[in-house]
């Protein structure tokens, strides 16, 4: 069945967002970082209907973030484990988790911390450029046209708007004024 939807749009976030923007999705990732593996043990953490937590574990199953691994013949039972792509999806509900912390926390604080085992501290997840390590805000960054833009939409007025008529040519930013 193709789905008529974000997931064709030239922008990661709009893909990324068709994939996951339910809000029971991202839940059901969370549990599966907690080691939940089993359908009645995400029903039960997330009090999710039967039907709903079937159609959100399917389309993870479908789109590669969870493997569906039996370990039950009679009657048939499985497993949902994350596979890699699923776990490079820990930094993305970090970040959600981190934004959560500090804006929708009551005075008493954030409902849960998150300790790194490597050092022993308590932590929260800052996104950085890969090359210096410096934190990434809006007004550090510039956004630029990628080598998987289609060619089919430079000419889109939106498009020209925002990048220019020299689009393609690399260190061309989005005009954000």
């Amino acid at each position: 069945m193709k789905r008529t939807s974000l997931a064709e749009w030239p922008c990661s976030i709009a893909r990324t967002m068709d994939l996951i923007g339910d809000w029971w999705t991202p839940l059901v990732l969370r549990e599966a970082f907690h080691g939940v593996r089993r359908f009645d043990d995400f029903q039960s953490s997330l009090r999710l209907a039967r039907n709903t937590l079937n159609t959100r574990l399917q389309r993870l199953v479908e789109d590669g973030l969870l493997e569906r691994v039996p370990y039950q013949a009679k009657p048939p039972r499985f497993d949902y484990l994350l596979t890699p792509k699923g776990r490079d999806f820990y930094p993305v509900l970090a970040a959600i988790g981190a934004w959560g912390d500090r804006w929708l926390s009551d005075e008493d604080g954030p409902p849960i911390t998150v300790r790194h085992t490597a050092c022993d501290h308590e932590t929260h997840a800052v996104v950085v450029c890969e090359h210096c390590r410096e934190p990434l805000t809006s007004q550090d960054v510039e956004w630029e046209l990628g080598p998987g833009f289609p060619d089919r939409l430079v000419d889109r007025d939106y498009v020209q708007a925002r990048y220019g008529p020299d689009a393609r040519k690399p260190g061309t930013p989005w005009n954000n004024q």
